[in-house]
C-alpha cells in the first residue's frame, strides 16, 4: 500500500510470459506434464523465472489450483470458469473487508473531533472568572481535538482506505486477466492467442502494445529453445 501499485506494466508482462511458457510445455509434452508444476510451484524452472508470482501464494494457488484441476481432466471449461470467478469473488471480499473497517473509522474521526470541541467548550465555560490564561489554554485544547479528528481522518486514514480499495481492484484486474488467459487456452485456443485475448483484458494506462509483448515471448521462445539445444547436446 505504502510502495505504490505493483501492476506496473512490466509485471503484466512477466505474467504474461510466465503463462505462456507454461501454457507451451502444456501445448508440447501434454496437460500432464504441467503436474509437476503445479504440485511444486517452488521448484518448477517456469515459475521460478518470475519471483513475484512465488511470492504471492493468492496468486500462485489461485493459478496452480486452475491448472491442476485441468490436469486432472473431466472438467468442463464452463465449470472451470465458474470456479474461477467464485474464487475471485471470494478473495476480493476478503480484500475489501478491512477496507470497510478503515472507512468506518474514518468516517467516525470528525465526530469524535466535535465531541472534544465541546467538551473543551464545557470545560472553559467552567473556567470563566479565572485567568486569561487559562480560558485561552482550553480553549486552544478543544480546538485542537477538532483539528485532530479532522486531520486523521481526511489526511490518513480515509486515503488509507482509499489506497487499500485501488490496490484491491488492481489485484481483481489482475486475476481477470489470469481467468480470461486460462479460460481461453482451456478452451482449446494456442498459447499465442491465448496471450493476446490476456492482454487485451489489461487496464489500458498499464497494457503492453502488441509489439511489446511479442519482443517479450519471442525473448522467451528463443531462451527456451536453446536451453531444449543444451540438454539434448549433453544428452
Amino acid at each position: 500500500m505504502f510502495k505504490g501499485s505493483k501492476c506496473t506494466q512490466k509485471f503484466y508482462l512477466d505474467a504474461l510470459k510466465t503463462m505462456y511458457d507454461l501454457f507451451n510445455k502444456a501445448r508440447r509434452e501434454g496437460l500432464i506434464a504441467l503436474e509437476s508444476d503445479v504440485e511444486e510451484p517452488s521448484k518448477s524452472p517456469i515459475f521460478a523465472k518470475n519471483p513475484s508470482f512465488l511470492k504471492d501464494h493468492h496468486v500462485r494457488d489461485f493459478v496452480c489450483d486452475t491448472m491442476r484441476m485441468a490436469v486432472t481432466g473431466g472438467i468442463e471449461p464452463f465449470d472451470m470458469d465458474q470456479m474461477m470467478e467464485v474464487d475471485m469473488e471470494v478473495h476480493h471480499r476478503g480484500a475489501t473487508q478491512p477496507i470497510a473497517a478503515l472507512s468506518t473509522m474514518a468516517d467516525s474521526l470528525p465526530g469524535l473531533g466535535i465531541v472534544a470541541a465541546v467538551l473543551g467548550v464545557v470545560i472553559t465555560m467552567g473556567a470563566l472568572g479565572g485567568p486569561p490564561e487559562a480560558i485561552g489554554h482550553k480553549v486552544a485544547a478543544a480546538l485542537v481535538g477538532t483539528f485532530l479528528g479532522i486531520l486523521l481522518c481526511y489526511g490518513l486514514v480515509g486515503p488509507v482506505a482509499a489506497n487499500m480499495g485501488k490496490a484491491a481492484d488492481e489485484d481483481q484486474a489482475f486475476y481477470h486477466v489470469l481467468r480470461v488467459l486460462m479460460m481461453a487456452f482451456l478452451k482449446g485456443t494456442s498459447p499465442i492467442m491465448a496471450v493476446e485475448m490476456g492482454r487485451r483484458a489489461i487496464p489500458g494506462h498499464v497494457r503492453p502494445s502488441f509489439q511489446e509483448t511479442e519482443k517479450v515471448l519471442r525473448s522467451s521462445s528463443s531462451s527456451g529453445a536453446s536451453g531444449e539445444s543444451a540438454a539434448a547436446a549433453s544428452a
